[in-house]
């Protein structure tokens, strides 16, 4: 998967944009490419946009995320199936992380599933993953009555994290007729209400208390031809509150420092769940689902597991680096930087179940040169609650 860290003055033509591109090129963002998509990686500084995101809040535009509606009579029943968690126990406007699994068990892909409401759900995915979602979830559907419409192209989704978050929504001019007030929805819930742009007509907003960044937060679901409007809105609803746009290397920062996998770095084809951390994830005892019966078996004693990696000094091991204990190779990093918020290097990486409690020590090979190292456990950072 593309590094989304790595700047690009423009994003090669091929890539999509998002309905807000024009807003991101006014605000002087660099651009890459990430998923299909010219997304911006930055609009001023990394480090900036980062403890913004920790003590006030950013405004991200993630509407290159993949949305599929699933609609039908069987609609909790084909996600049991199609996805490794418990999905139709799941109460109206309750989100809940899970994962799409191939045959082998390996990840095609982590999702959020939301409940609007009855047998109506919303699965959101990844940009990179679209079709290999879109693809899965088409041919697990056949044994069910169930529809599932890719609406990817009609929803923009923005997201303000940070300690002002709740702040700056509940200020935010145009959004009306909350269902439920923002200060009892709690995490991984989900409202809704209505945007009124100036001289437009009101749309649906769903607005969900989720994140990707470790602090508290909401992604907000709203029409594709509505978004520069809310956008706007936000960001001058945040203009006394510390609000800043953010691109995707603050976001990468922030996800690593709250111990959240990446797909393409942290996840894949090639890893299960238990080696990821996320055997808490897959509902082992349901009836059935894709995945399963590979899942039960036992999984090979020296596969690698993924622990957390921190060090002293300034140099951060990044994806692909080797993992040493003494002078044998005992894993790799999947992504490191130096913590904005922390101070010092910290690091994911698969390692060898023997080399994987916290405190034991090891080193990174950071082109040729040793770093000390310690396995600590995840996440690196918690905010205060």
């Amino acid at each position: 998967m593309t590094d989304p860290t790595a700047p690009h003055a423009s994003a090669p033509q091929t890539s999509r944009v998002t309905a807000l591109h024009s807003r991101h090129e006014i605000l002087g963002a660099t651009f890459t490419d990430f998923g299909g998509w010219a997304m911006p990686v930055r609009y001023t500084s990394d480090l900036a946009e980062h403890h913004a995101v920790r003590t006030a809040a950013g405004l991200f535009d993630i509407s290159h995320m993949a949305e599929f509606i699933v609609e039908g009579e069987d609609a909790g029943s084909f996600l049991d199936y199609a996805l490794a968690g418990r999905i139709s126990t799941i109460a109206d406007d309750q989100a809940k992380y899970s994962l799409l699994l191939d045959a082998a068990g390996g990840i095609i892909d982590d999702v959020i599933v939301y409940r609007h409401h009855g047998a109506r759900y919303m699965v959101v995915a990844n940009a990179g993953n679209r079709e290999a979602v879109a693809a899965a979830l088409a041919e697990r559907a056949d044994r069910f009555d169930v529809e599932v419409e890719d609406a990817t192209d009609h929803i923009a989704l923005v997201a303000v994290q940070g300690p002002a978050s709740q702040a700056i929504l509940a200020a935010t001019t145009g959004i009306v007729d909350l269902i439920a007030p923002l200060d009892g929805l709690k995490y991984y819930r989900m409202t809704h209400a209505q945007f009124e742009a100036p001289g437009e007509q009101p749309v649906p907003v769903h607005i969900g208390r989720t994140g990707y960044t470790g602090e508290d937060g909401f992604e907000i679901y709203v029409r594709a031809t509505s978004a520069v409007a809310l956008w706007d809105a936000l960001l001058e609803a945040g203009e006394e509150l510390g609000l800043v746009p953010a691109g995707l290397a603050a976001r990468d920062t922030l996800r690593l420092e709250a111990g959240m996998p990446l797909y393409g770095h942290e996840l894949s084809l090639d890893i299960v769940p238990a080696q990821a951390g996320l055997g808490r994830v897959v509902a082992i005892d349901k009836d059935d689902f894709v995945g399963r019966t590979s899942l039960a078996a036992v999984v090979a004693l020296d596969a690698p597991v993924l622990v957390g990696l921190v060090s002293e000094g300034r140099r951060a091991g990044r994806a692909g680096y080797a993992v040493l204990s003494g002078e044998e190779a005992v894993g790799e990093i999947t992504s490191g930087a130096l913590s904005p918020t922390l101070g010092h290097p910290i690091a994911m990486a698969f390692v060898s179940p023997a080399v994987s409690a916290p405190g034991t020590e090891l080193s990174i090979d950071v082109r040729g040169t040793r770093i000390p190292a310690t396995v600590t456990a995840l996440p690196f950072y918690r905010r205060a609650q």
